[in-house]
């Protein structure tokens, strides 16, 4: 049985961004391409331990195993050797990037505390959504008393749409919680 938001991406969205844009064709609908989830560990110069912990909460919280991400090249003040350990990523595809973008806006989001909405601007003028979560325990799988330490991860969100605009209505329709022009505009204080 196919993920729940890929079947209303498929009923619903298609549909709808074809009549809103203009599409010709079918192909021509943006669609979700992949989901990269990113932790960065400055810390594993001096704690080794810290890729461990934090492979195992990327594990649980994606599903998937984490590849060790390496410094490029060497930075003499962070004490950093290029090959040394600096992070964690994980890149999903298919069924468990829809279950983990279903999981992400309607239950991981809605957990942060005094939670109006995520940024509309942190498009990268190809498409793509940037979202930085400053904890892991908003996750369900992650247990608060077995975690060492409090952990940010980012999360990029790559479409085939050609334009932010595209991209923003795209993922909109699937139901990221983007935050509301209106309350945007008043907290600005316009």
């Amino acid at each position: 049985m196919p993920p729940r938001l890929l079947e209303h991406y498929r009923r619903d969205v298609e549909g709808t961004m074809r009549r809103e844009f203009g599409y010709a064709n079918l192909m021509q609908v943006p669609r979700v391409e992949k989901v990269v989830v990113n932790i960065g560990l400055g810390e594993a110069i001096q704690n080794a331990r810290a890729l461990e912990a934090a492979a195992s909460d990327l594990a649980a919280i994606t599903g998937q195993r984490p590849v060790t991400t390496r410094a490029k090249r060497s930075i003499a003040q962070f004490r950093l050797r290029a090959g040394m350990p600096i992070g964690m990523m994980v890149t999903l595809r298919g069924s468990r990037m829809w279950e983990f973008l279903d999981k992400l806006m309607n239950v991981v989001l809605p957990r942060i505390r005094d939670f109006r909405g995520v940024p509309a601007d942190a498009f990268d003028g190809r498409g793509n959504y940037s979202l930085g979560l400053r904890e892991q325990i908003m996750f369900p799988e992650i247990d608060y008393d077995k975690i060492d330490r409090l952990r940010g991860l980012q999360i990029t969100i790559v479409t085939t749409a050609k334009a932010d605009e595209e991209a923003k209505r795209l993922l909109e329709l699937l139901g990221m919680p983007f935050v509301r022009e209106t309350a945007a505009a008043a907290a600005r204080g316009a």
